[in-house]
Protein backbone atom coordinates (compact mmCIF):
# COMPACT_ATOMS: atom_id res chain seq x y z
CA UNK A 1 0.00 0.00 0.00
CA UNK A 2 1.34 3.38 -1.01
CA UNK A 3 1.09 6.22 1.48
CA UNK A 4 2.19 9.83 1.30
CA UNK A 5 2.26 11.84 4.51
CA UNK A 6 2.88 15.58 4.50
CA UNK A 7 4.04 17.63 7.46
CA UNK A 8 5.45 21.06 8.22
CA UNK A 9 2.48 23.27 7.53
CA UNK A 10 1.39 26.01 9.88
CA UNK A 11 0.81 29.71 10.37
CA UNK A 12 3.52 32.17 9.37
CA UNK A 13 3.72 35.89 8.78
CA UNK A 14 4.25 37.30 5.33
CA UNK A 15 7.92 37.25 4.43
CA UNK A 16 8.55 34.20 6.57
CA UNK A 17 9.54 30.67 5.67
CA UNK A 18 8.24 27.15 6.10
CA UNK A 19 9.60 23.77 5.11
CA UNK A 20 7.18 21.06 4.09
CA UNK A 21 8.09 17.40 4.09
CA UNK A 22 6.41 14.42 2.46
CA UNK A 23 7.38 10.86 3.27
CA UNK A 24 6.38 8.21 0.75
CA UNK A 25 6.09 4.56 1.62
CA UNK A 26 5.44 1.60 -0.63
CA UNK A 27 6.59 3.16 -3.89
CA UNK A 28 9.25 5.39 -5.42
CA UNK A 29 8.96 7.79 -8.30
CA UNK A 30 8.88 11.41 -9.27
CA UNK A 31 7.31 13.62 -6.66
CA UNK A 32 5.49 16.89 -6.84
CA UNK A 33 3.77 19.50 -4.75
CA UNK A 34 0.38 20.99 -5.51
CA UNK A 35 -1.78 23.40 -3.61
CA UNK A 36 -5.41 24.35 -3.38
CA UNK A 37 -6.16 27.90 -2.35
CA UNK A 38 -9.56 28.83 -0.91
CA UNK A 39 -12.15 28.88 -3.64
CA UNK A 40 -9.63 27.80 -6.28
CA UNK A 41 -8.81 24.62 -8.11
CA UNK A 42 -5.78 22.55 -7.22
CA UNK A 43 -2.66 23.95 -8.92
CA UNK A 44 0.87 22.82 -9.58
CA UNK A 45 3.66 24.16 -7.38
CA UNK A 46 6.85 22.16 -7.99
CA UNK A 47 8.04 18.72 -9.05
CA UNK A 48 11.25 16.74 -9.17
CA UNK A 49 12.23 13.54 -10.94
CA UNK A 50 13.65 10.63 -8.96
CA UNK A 51 17.20 11.43 -10.04
CA UNK A 52 16.78 15.14 -9.56
CA UNK A 53 17.66 15.69 -13.21
CA UNK A 54 14.31 17.34 -13.94
CA UNK A 55 12.73 20.04 -11.84
CA UNK A 56 9.76 22.25 -12.60
CA UNK A 57 8.30 25.20 -10.73
CA UNK A 58 5.16 27.21 -11.16
CA UNK A 59 5.90 30.78 -12.21
CA UNK A 60 4.21 32.04 -9.07
CA UNK A 61 6.75 30.35 -6.77
CA UNK A 62 9.93 30.24 -8.87
CA UNK A 63 12.76 31.97 -7.02
CA UNK A 64 10.99 31.66 -3.67
CA UNK A 65 10.33 27.92 -3.28
CA UNK A 66 12.88 25.13 -3.54
CA UNK A 67 12.04 21.47 -4.01
CA UNK A 68 14.49 18.81 -2.93
CA UNK A 69 14.45 15.15 -2.01
CA UNK A 70 16.24 12.54 0.05
CA UNK A 71 15.90 9.29 -1.86
CA UNK A 72 17.37 7.25 0.98
CA UNK A 73 14.36 8.29 3.04
CA UNK A 74 11.95 8.51 0.10
CA UNK A 75 11.14 12.03 1.23
CA UNK A 76 10.54 15.21 -0.72
CA UNK A 77 10.82 18.70 0.73
CA UNK A 78 9.45 22.08 -0.22
CA UNK A 79 11.35 25.01 1.24
CA UNK A 80 9.07 28.02 1.03
CA UNK A 81 10.68 31.44 1.47
CA UNK A 82 9.36 34.98 1.19
CA UNK A 83 5.87 33.71 1.78
CA UNK A 84 2.92 35.84 0.71
CA UNK A 85 -0.70 35.80 1.87
CA UNK A 86 -1.64 34.41 -1.55
CA UNK A 87 0.44 31.32 -0.77
CA UNK A 88 -2.20 30.36 1.79
CA UNK A 89 -3.48 26.95 0.74
CA UNK A 90 -3.62 23.28 1.51
CA UNK A 91 -0.44 21.78 0.12
CA UNK A 92 -0.45 18.24 -1.24
CA UNK A 93 2.39 16.01 -2.28
CA UNK A 94 1.96 13.50 -5.06
CA UNK A 95 3.90 10.61 -6.54
CA UNK A 96 4.24 9.71 -10.21
CA UNK A 97 5.34 6.12 -10.87
CA UNK A 98 7.29 7.39 -13.88
CA UNK A 99 10.42 8.36 -12.02
CA UNK A 100 12.02 10.32 -14.85
CA UNK A 101 9.36 13.03 -15.08
CA UNK A 102 8.67 16.25 -13.23
CA UNK A 103 5.12 16.52 -14.41
CA UNK A 104 3.07 19.68 -14.12
CA UNK A 105 -0.32 18.08 -14.72
CA UNK A 106 -2.09 16.65 -11.70
CA UNK A 107 -3.42 13.83 -13.86
CA UNK A 108 0.13 12.49 -14.22
CA UNK A 109 0.31 11.57 -10.55
CA UNK A 110 -0.82 8.23 -9.23
CA UNK A 111 -0.82 8.77 -5.48
CA UNK A 112 -1.66 11.72 -3.25
CA UNK A 113 -1.22 12.73 0.35
CA UNK A 114 -3.99 14.22 2.45
CA UNK A 115 -2.48 17.69 2.54
CA UNK A 116 -1.10 20.12 5.07
CA UNK A 117 -2.45 23.62 5.69
CA UNK A 118 -0.22 26.63 5.17
CA UNK A 119 -1.56 29.98 6.28
CA UNK A 120 0.33 33.20 5.64
CA UNK A 121 -0.86 36.25 7.54
CA UNK A 122 -0.38 39.77 6.27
Amino acid sequence: QVQLVESGGGLVQAGGSLRLSCVASGRTGSMGWFRQRPGKEREFVAAMAWSGSRINYADSVRGRFIISRDNAKNTVFLQMNSLKPEDTAVYYCALDRLGYTAAIAATAYDYWGRGTQVTVSS
